[in-house]
């Protein structure tokens, strides 16, 4: 039976859509807890990188509840900057609680394409780990930009999805800070099924298929995210000349810590996807 993978997003305190919420604090070291007792090797704890100045919410619940207190009056979400030496000071704390676990540092770093400059001396510290690439926003009424779950309060579905697909090979070519781009269904986990019926991957084929050729291209790695395991992404992935994935729970809970890791390395394995010689190595084909 092959060794769980590290789990390579995981969020905690120091990630503001978390750690905006009093209870959350100690979430890394409850989050290390658990990947011990699951026998984990390894964790990645990838704070939030989000270096745009404001963004547009057309209903405050887009944002989740325990990020509301950054909601304005006038709907803009505004951030604190990321804490990065309390963030490597947690990360000292635990390594040294728990020494069995193998604890590295990260950052989900979104739209690097248009803040690579921004996060230039971050990223060259030498202080992180791992940088995993993520689109959250799109384009909203000229130079403000929003997630899909706003858009599609305003905008045909499709054209949202399609507005996500189209956007990833231009991120692809505008940055080389990332190594691995996470959630590539991120459009889709709010996908409005009230409104549009269920979510059908196949109605994007073409879509999700060109993104993953201009990943594979890059010689990036695509994550595996297992919130939701979806058999066509390490497929589509292999066939379009995906090289390597990694495995991320994207939790923002303890619990949520290597959700449904078992099977996604049967699904990864089954698409000619191996171990690496250590657990936070990318998995290769």
């Amino acid at each position: 039976m092959t060794s769980l993978p590290a789990d390579a997003h995981v969020h905690s305190e120091w990630s503001w859509d978390a750690g905006s919420d009093p209870a959350s604090a100690g979430t890394m070291e409850r989050a290390c807890a658990r990947a011990v007792r699951m026998g984990l090797p390894a964790v990645i704890f990838t704070e939030h990188l989000d270096l745009d100045p404001a963004w547009v919410v057309e209903e405050a619940a887009d944002i989740g509840t325990t990020a509301q207190r950054y909601v304005d009056e006038r709907g803009c979400v505004r951030l604190p900057p990321f804490d990065v030496e309390g963030y490597l000071e947690a990360i000292e704390r635990c390594r040294h609680a728990y020494p069995e676990l193998r604890i590295l540092t990260g950052v989900e770093f979104g739209q690097p394409h248009l803040w690579d400059g921004e996060a230039a001396e971050l990223l060259n510290s030498g202080v992180i780990e791992r940088v995993n690439g993520s689109l959250h926003m799109l384009s909203y009424e000229g130079s403000t930009r929003t997630e899909p779950m706003s858009l599609y309060h305003s905008r045909p579905a499709e054209e949202v999805m399609w507005a996500y697909l189209e956007e990833i090979p231009r991120m692809v070519a505008g940055s080389d800070s990332f190594e691995v781009f996470t959630h590539i269904d991120f459009a889709a986990r709010s996908w409005p099924t009230e409104e549009a019926g269920p979510f059908d991957p196949r109605r994007f084929e073409e879509g999700f298929r060109t993104a993953m050729r201009a990943l594979a291209q890059s010689g990036r790695a695509l994550e595996l995210n297992t919130r939701r395991l979806w058999p066509w992404v390490p497929q589509w992935w292999a066939e379009e000349g995906g090289r390597a994935i990694t495995f991320g729970s994207d939790a923002h809970r303890a619990q949520d810590v290597a959700a449904n890791f078992p099977e996604a390395t049967m699904m990864a394995e089954h698409f000619g996807f191996t171990p690496g010689r250590r657990a936070e190595d990318f998995w290769t084909r």
